[in-house]
């Protein structure tokens, strides 16, 4: 069976870094970009089975970049999972409201966090 490969999109690398190494562990294989003007040109290379996006990125908005995404004929199957400190309530609607597929609080809980990121992607739901 072939690895299921994550591209991460987090303007922090130390969230980039962590997620990286608990995932590779697991028997991902991990990419990651920290500027969202990257993101386009990295998932048409990595080919991502799952995108880990930070929601609040430097001169971007996360909803944004995923509704571009999604948007996409090329890219719209890839599951994209809110990767967020948002954590209030409503913030998960928020996020499926905007094109996540899941949603992925910060910071990460290292035993569960691989099989969360499974999750997205065995329960991803396509866009109309």
């Amino acid at each position: 069976m072939e690895k299921r490969r994550v591209l991460i999109i987090d303007d922090n690398p130390l969230n980039i870094e962590l997620a990286s190494v608990v995932l590779e562990e697991a028997g991902f294989v991990v990419d990651g970009v920290s500027e969202p003007g990257e993101a386009h040109s990295r998932i048409a290379t990595f080919r991502p089975d799952v995108i880990l996006m930070d929601i609040q990125l430097p001169g971007s908005d996360g909803l944004a970049l995923t509704r571009a995404i999604k948007a996409d004929p090329a890219t719209h199957h890839i599951a994209v999972a809110a990767f967020t400190a948002y954590a209030m309530k409503g913030d998960e609607a928020r996020m499926r409201d905007g094109g996540c597929d899941g949603y992925i609080v910060k910071p990460i809980d290292v035993a569960v966090f691989a099989d969360q990121v499974r999750s997205v992607i065995d329960t991803r739901r396509p866009m109309p």
